[in-house]
């Protein structure tokens, strides 16, 4: 049995919370001011005797956020296997709404995972300094984030950061599709709901159709797979970096963009998605990033600045997280990133988190520019 999802009109950074296979949580009030406690009054299910866990949040400048809004009703966690294209999900760390356009099945190198622990995966290993680091494989969803979240979670979240390359050879042309986002496995939970447009989002109709006869209740429209089709070449998520430095995780996933060519050279651009990380209880404050990002052609460029992407977010407890995408292009098909972030305690010391090293590659499809929204 299922507790109803009930959640605010602002969602908050919600941590995750999931310990059995049958979800007995109702979610209540949720805010960008605090994350899920599961720790709060536990009623205990008629269904199974599980408790149920009643969670009640209150914004102290912002009233309009104690208003509730029913969203569906939840599913049991998939241990195993994947969700399934039209799967209905809040995001468990930035509490948006959402829904599975399509998997991806990418390689994650953690460094947090001892070797003998991935011994049992057999793809690519890298090596990080003078540590070698197994590849194992890991499922990922490309998912459409409903519109009517994207304002409470853009403090936390860049909701424009699946770019493009324009249609034609500026080569510093982007264009982003807003609300499109890629999701880890354990980050998903899953809920149903009898509404035939759960989600608020431009492409929802395009790509997805109601069919009450299936489980989930949306099929892809052939729109769907035909610009899944177009845009797998730089849509496609393969290798996923991951390194944790004083309960400070940070996650890297680079995405290859294309060539153009620009004053009689080449000009290789790729895209990474970065995901901070506060796994500790401490307040925390990133203040710099040092980058070393490494060439083919043999440069090494480096570059200092204050926080990332004009920000400087504060990582707690209550918003352990922050996610944001950023550019780098090289007159060479392949290079290396690594670098730190310098974070700042509540006390006035600063400590440095490593950045994992990641391998900038290009790929064979560089035949046609990318498409954009289906015609």
């Amino acid at each position: 049995m299922a507790a109803c999802a009930i959640r605010r009109g602002l969602l908050s950074a919600a941590s995750k919370y999931n310990q059995h296979k049958c979800i007995h949580r109702t979610l209540s009030a949720i805010d960008f001011s605090s994350g899920f406690d599961p720790k709060r009054a536990q009623p205990l299910c008629s269904a199974c005797g599980l408790s149920s866990f009643q969670q009640t949040r209150f914004m102290s400048s912002r009233p309009e956020g104690k208003i509730l809004e029913p969203v569906g009703v939840f599913e049991a966690l998939k241990q195993h296997g994947k969700y399934e294209t039209g799967q209905l999900f809040l995001h468990s760390v930035f509490g948006y709404r959402g829904i599975v356009l399509f998997p991806w099945h990418a390689r994650l190198y953690d460094r947090d995972v001892s070797p003998a622990a991935a011994a049992d995966s057999k793809p690519d290993s890298v090596g990080h300094g003078s540590k070698e680091v197994k590849g194992k494989m890991h499922t990922y969803y490309q998912v459409l984030i409903d519109t009517r979240d994207c304002p409470h979670i853009s403090q936390r979240s860049q909701t424009e950061a699946v770019t493009f390359l324009a249609n034609h050879d500026d080569s510093r042309a982007l264009y982003a599709i807003p609300g499109l986002d890629y999701v880890s496995h354990e980050d998903i939970l899953p809920y149903n709901s009898t509404e035939q447009v759960p989600i608020q989002h431009e492409l929802f109709e395009r790509f997805l159709m109601f069919n009450p006869s299936r489980n989930p209740l949306f099929t892809a429209r052939d729109t769907l797979r035909a610009w899944q089709e177009k845009n797998h070449p730089w849509l496609e998520l393969s290798d996923v970096h991951r390194e944790t430095t004083e309960n400070i995780r940070v996650t890297v996933i680079p995405f290859y963009m294309g060539m153009r060519e620009a004053q009689n050279s080449h000009v290789y651009w790729w895209r990474y998605c970065i995901r901070l990380e506060n796994l500790g209880n401490e307040l925390v404050q990133l203040r710099e990033r040092h980058w070393r990002i490494f060439s083919l052609s043999g440069t090494l460029e480096t570059v200092r600045g204050r926080g990332v992407v004009g920000k400087e977010p504060v990582l707690s407890r209550e918003q352990p997280a922050f996610q944001y995408s950023s550019h780098v292009s090289l007159q060479a098909p392949s290079g290396h990133m690594w670098g730190t972030f310098c974070f700042e305690r509540t006390d006035g010391s600063h400590f440095d988190v490593r950045i994992p090293p990641f391998s900038l590659e290009s790929n064979k499809y560089d035949k046609a520019p990318p498409t954009g929204y289906p015609l």
